[in-house]
C-alpha cells in the first residue's frame, strides 16, 4: 500500500498547470514532499513553518460565480479551507472543511481526485507568517442559497462572505485575495469556455 506522501505526490503529478508559476508550485511542491520533512501542521499556528492546506472553492457555474469568506486572521477574502491533517488525503480535507465551515455538502465539480490548482503560499495577516502548499479543489454551489453564517466555526473564523463573479474578481485588486485568486479564476475560466 502507498504511503500518503506518494499518494499525495501522485495527485500532483496529474495536475495540469495553467502557467509556469503553477508548474514550478508543483515542482516545488513536489520535492518538498519527497524531501522526507514534515509535512502535515502538527502544532498550531506555524509548526512546521511550511505545511499541507486544502482550499475548498464553492463555483456556481450557471452565474460564474466564487464564494469567498472573509477572513479574520488573514484578513483577506479566501475560500473555504484549511490544514490537512495528518495522513488526511487533500480532498478528504477541502470535503472536511466545507461541512466543518459552511455546513455544506460537498459536490465535487469533476469526479476526480486530483486537485485543479495547487500553489505555494507565504501567508500575510495577524499571525505570524508561514508556507502554505495549497491544493484547491472546485466544488458545485448556488449562489441564491444563503450559507449558514451563524454555524460556530463560520462565526469564530469569518466575517461574512461574497458571492463574486469572475469578472469582479479579476477586476479587484489582487491584495484583496490569495496572491494566487486571478490566475486561479483564469484557469477555471478557460476550463468552462
Amino acid at each position: 500500500m502507498k504511503d500518503i506522501r506518494t499518494k499525495i505526490s501522485d495527485l500532483l503529478k496529474q495536475v495540469s498547470p495553467l502557467d509556469q508559476v503553477e508548474h514550478a508550485h508543483i515542482e516545488d511542491a513536489m520535492a518538498w514532499i519527497a524531501s522526507g520533512v514534515e509535512i502535515f501542521r502538527i502544532e498550531k499556528p506555524e509548526t512546521p513553518l511550511k505545511h499541507l492546506v486544502s482550499y475548498a472553492v464553492l463555483v456556481d457555474i450557471k452565474k460564474q460565480k466564487v464564494l469567498l469568506l472573509d477572513h479574520k486572521k488573514a484578513l483577506k477574502k479566501l475560500p473555504s479551507g484549511g490544514h490537512i491533517d495528518v495522513d488526511e488525503l487533500p480532498l478528504e480535507a477541502a470535503k472536511r472543511e466545507l461541512m466543518e465551515e459552511l455546513g455544506v455538502e460537498p459536490k465535487l465539480i469533476s469526479q476526480s481526485k486530483v486537485p485543479f490548482f495547487v500553489t505555494v503560499t507565504e501567508t500575510v495577516g495577524l499571525t505570524p507568517g508561514h508556507i502554505d502548499v495549497s491544493l484547491w479543489y472546485v466544488f458545485g454551489g448556488n449562489s441564491t442559497f444563503a450559507i449558514n453564517s451563524n454555524a460556530e466555526e463560520f462565526k469564530r473564523e469569518f466575517n461574512g462572505y461574497h458571492w463574486l463573479s469572475f469578472d469582479e474578481i479579476l477586476a479587484m485588486p489582487i491584495e484583496e485575495f490569495d496572491e494566487n485568486m486571478h490566475r486561479f479564476v483564469l484557469k477555471l475560466k478557460n476550463i468552462l469556455q
